[in-house]
């Protein structure tokens, strides 16, 4: 019987995992801590997506938003196989036992940022959160899949040392409870293990989300594509809260406004729409409801030119029925300070929220070398992988639909293709290593690491930041790796390793464009 390992508890691993146990696969999950602590489970908006397969139009539309969006990067053909396989992997979410939102017998639809109608099936606020319930309880009926928490995947085990082309057998991983390193023999790994929103001093992301996956992948001879290109949602909110907490884009497509200190300020004095006070439409005619690479340049650049620490999200225009019932998680967490819905201007800013580049893929998930041929038993899915759908900036809501699109894709394609050669695996080798006891110098370059990608390689950049950026890096890279070579692995040297090399691959490929396309604006090439 095949045995595959798949790094990470979102939507993407836990799809996958189903469709492999169905076909009579071993299945091991492993995640660094529970099951539900991860990016999916944060996921406020939904999944886009057109349930009807004969409604072309409705298909051509999401696929014409989903190009503008990507501001011409998408690869159309991802693109079109994407929007049209979104109906059967819905349809198998809801056997799964994913409960949207209803409204009498049919769906209740939103739309977001850069969609042109509505076609986002949600579960109110919390959609991620009910997708991982609905398959983590599918996953615990599964005798043939087994789930190891508070483990985290280390680095990826080469049939042939150095050689990538000859395929991947296995994984190093820690175990964080025992402290002990195991060797798990795998015929397949699937990578689905996130972003790296921990690079950033705010950030939407769970504190999980340090790049692992990508690391170790590269490591073993991997490509990453797009690095560039990370993305930054427009309104978290800003109390004074050490961890910013994301407010939905569907909140603004029902109406809420984003208005600076000077645009609420006009607002109260003269009323009316909100809308007509916007700083967005200078840089938009969507104002509020343009794609996020906009909406998040124009705050930030609004709140550097008046030296505001935020700006306002307005929704007291808007029926406090429909707020409070369709937005209930927001509004218990704005109720933690004392705000909510329907009456207080909300305190935004962007934070880092989504890694739209990441591992090289083809159209099955499996994960490229720098010559295009694939890293035989190996896929990456998710948003550690970079499959063209989202070209220079994610729609809003395509996430969901492009990870469980593309589990299903990487588990139809080793069902169809096995892998069943069990070998020896080497064990971790810990010869002369010496416990790590002192770990101030890797939370000083944690530090360091996480002010240079937020002043030099964040929503507006310049080639002199960057260039600065990575001499910075070059030499963490230096400090963490003496640290590496001589200590037992911990956690934190273990994230901060992977942190640093992905943000190498970031830092790299926004000096090497020539471009401003989407989520990369350098003001040198304005």
């Amino acid at each position: 019987m095949p045995k595959i390992v798949v790094i990470g508890s979102g939507i993407a691993g836990l799809f996958a995992a189903l469709r492999l146990s169905e076909a009579g696969n071993q299945v091991t999950i492993i995640t660094k801590e529970r099951s539900v602590d991860s990016s999916t489970n944060w996921a406020q908006g939904g999944i886009a997506g057109i349930l009807d397969k004969t409604d072309g139009e409705g298909k051509e539309s999401h696929i014409k938003d989903t190009l503008v969006a990507g501001d011409g990067l998408c690869d159309r053909t991802v693109v079109e196989r994407v929007v049209e396989e979104a109906g059967d992997r819905i349809r198998d979410l809801l056997s799964y036992g994913v409960d949207f939102q209803k409204e009498g017998d049919d769906f209740h639809l939103v739309k977001e940022g850069g969609h042109s109608a509505r076609r986002i099936l949600h579960a109110r606020d919390a959609t991620g959160a009910e997708i991982e319930r609905a398959l983590t309880e599918a996953i615990l009926q599964k005798d043939n899949i087994e789930v190891r928490e508070y483990c985290l995947g280390v680095d990826l085990i080469q049939r042939v040392h150095g050689q990538p082309e000859m395929g991947i057998k296995g994984i190093w991983c820690l175990d964080l409870e025992t402290e002990n390193m195991n060797a798990l023999y795998a015929d397949a790994v699937l990578i689905a293990t996130g972003g790296c929103g921990q690079l950033w001093e705010k950030t939407t992301n769970p504190k999980v989300a340090s790049g692992d996956g990508l690391a170790m992948a590269v490591r073993a001879g991997a490509s990453s594509k797009d690095m560039a290109f990370f993305q930054f949602h427009p309104t978290a909110l800003m109390t004074g809260n050490d961890k910013p907490f994301l407010i939905t884009e569907a909140l603004r497509g029902e109406g809420g406004i984003i208005l600076d200190d000077s645009g609420l300020k006009n607002y109260n004095i003269n009323g009316g729409l909100p809308e007509k006070y916007s700083f967005t439409l200078e840089y938009s005619e969507l104002g509020s409801l343009a794609t996020r690479d906009v909406v998040a340049r124009s705050c930030d650049q609004r709140m550097k030119i008046t030296g505001a620490k935020n700006v306002w999200l307005i929704t007291d225009h808007l029926p406090k029925e429909l707020l409070h019932s369709n937005f209930p998680t927001i509004e218990k967490r704005l109720n933690e300070f004392g705000l909510s819905l329907g009456k207080d201007p909300l305190p935004v800013a962007p934070a880092a929220h989504y890694m739209v580049g990441g591992l090289k893929v083809d159209i099955q998930g499996r994960v490229m070398m720098s010559n295009d041929n694939p890293i035989p038993g190996l896929y990456g899915i998710g948003e550690v992988a970079c499959t063209g759908m989202h070209g220079a900036n994610r729609l809003a809501s395509n996430s969901l639909l492009e990870a469980v699109v593309f589990a299903n894709r990487a588990a139809e394609h080793f069902i169809s293709n096995p892998i069943d050669s069990e070998e020896e695996i080497p064990k971790w080798r810990a010869d002369g290593m010496q416990e790590l006891i002192e770990h101030a110098p890797l939370v000083r370059d944690l530090e360091t690491l996480r002010k240079t990608m937020t002043h030099d390689v964040g929503i507006v950049r310049s080639f002199s930041r960057l260039e600065r950026a990575g001499r910075m890096l070059d030499l963490l890279t230096e400090e963490v790796d003496l640290i590496w070579r001589k200590s037992i692995p911990t956690r934190e040297l273990v994230e901060i390793r992977n942190l640093v090399l992905v943000a190498t691959h970031i830092t790299n490929d926004a000096i090497q464009r020539k471009e401003n396309r989407g989520l990369h604006y350098n003001i040198d090439l304005i």
